[in-house]
């Protein structure tokens, strides 16, 4: 995911100023973020909602209010993104990726 700084136009319903890049490298809008009250969360709507509040098409408010989301859930996801990229957003993976790594001898 990434970030530019360009001008939009209000068609696009991004923030002036900004366009936001997903999770699968296309430019994203708000209409691109996954439905209000979504309860199944795969890995491609997880990294479209941090990319989302990152990029400024959401704040993490409103993230967390359409979306049920505790404050603490939506930064392991931003946590696990960082440092496993979309693979740490698999639930099977959750403890493989939320355990601290073993320290070698």
């Amino acid at each position: 995911m990434s970030y530019q700084n360009t001008d939009t136009r209000k068609h696009d319903q991004v923030m002036p100023g900004i366009k936001v890049i997903g999770p699968t490298g296309k430019p994203m809008t708000l209409a691109d973020l996954p439905a209000p009250g979504t309860k199944r969360w795969v890995v491609r709507r997880k990294a479209e909602v941090v990319a989302g509040v990152r990029g400024g098409l959401i704040t993490l408010t409103e993230a967390c209010n359409r979306y049920n989301l505790t404050e603490d859930e939506f930064r392991s996801w931003q946590k696990l993104f960082d440092n496993h990229g979309l693979a740490g957003l698999r639930a099977t993976n959750l403890k493989k990726y939320r355990r601290p790594p073993i320290p070698r001898r």
